[in-house]
């Protein structure tokens, strides 16, 4: 396996901890390029933390890994200070694992920026949630695009790799497998971007069947965009969504997430 630029894994571990009915960070670790901003404080007492990035993007052999514990009656959010460039490569790819534990009464929220693939790019992404039962939440979000649109890089990377796998208690409830190989693959046609440019994957955990329909009419209220909403044997939702602006699925998930934090 090839090193990245830095010689070793970049790691990035938080756990978070209550204090008089407060979420706090109970405990963090870093490694280069990676450094934690002090966390945001939250209306409900939750938190929102945001890591500091000294690289300029995503490289040929970078490896990396984050890793969160959201301690129970706690709420986390982790965001991203801004777009995740996967940088031209020449043989190698990129590698990123996440894995998070979601106790009960927690809510995660995982809402990276979106990612954009330049041309002869190979990027591998897996991620694990763990929710330990029905009052363990979760708001995921993936937004993908094309690549450099505006350079003329149009679906000409190499390869775009992301699996998600959810757990409740132990058992899969959920399980996306996305590859992409734009030289082996019509990205274009049905079934794939159908002419659009940037896709959303957002995934909501728990009872939320009741959000489908408020869920519906941000979709159908949303004319740049094309979308749908899948409810899981468990109750949970998947949403999908086309688009022609990271900018705009960002605006769309947003709507989604108010009404996500409404039940939460």
């Amino acid at each position: 396996m090839t090193e990245n630029k830095f010689g070793k894994l970049s790691r990035l571990s938080l756990k978070t901890g209550i204090r008089e009915g407060k979420t706090i960070v109970e405990d963090v670790a870093f490694t280069a390029p990676y450094k934690i901003m002090n966390p945001f404080p939250k209306k409900n007492g939750g938190i929102s933390v945001m890591p500091l990035c000294a690289s300029a993007g995503i490289m040929e052999g970078d490896r990396q890994e984050f890793d969160f514990f959201v301690a129970e009656g706690t709420e986390l959010e982790f965001l991203s200070q801004s777009f995740d460039k996967v940088h031209r490569m020449k043989y190698g790819e990129a590698i990123r694992h996440v894995k998070a534990k979601v106790e009960k009464n927690a809510v995660f929220y995982y809402y990276p920026q979106p990612v954009i693939p330049y041309a002869q790019s190979a990027f591998d992404s897996t991620m694990e949630f763990d929710l330990a039962d029905e009052s363990s939440g979760l708001f995921l979000l993936e937004i993908i695009s094309c690549g450099r649109k505006a350079s003329a890089e149009r679906f000409l990377y190499r390869k775009f790799a992301s699996r998600v796998n959810i757990r409740r208690a132990g058992r899969l409830i959920y399980r996306d497998n996305t590859r992409y190989e734009p030289d082996k693959m019509d990205m274009e046609g049905l079934g794939m971007y159908e002419g659009y440019t940037h896709m959303a994957n957002i995934f909501l955990s728990g009872p939320v069947c009741d959000m489908q329909e408020k869920i519906w009419e941000v979709l159908e209220n949303e004319k740049e965009c094309a979308g749908g909403v899948t409810q899981l044997v468990h109750g949970d939702l998947a949403v999908r969504i086309l688009g022609h602006r990271a900018q705009k699925l960002q605006e769309t998930a947003e709507e989604i997430k108010a009404i996500f934090e409404e039940n939460n």
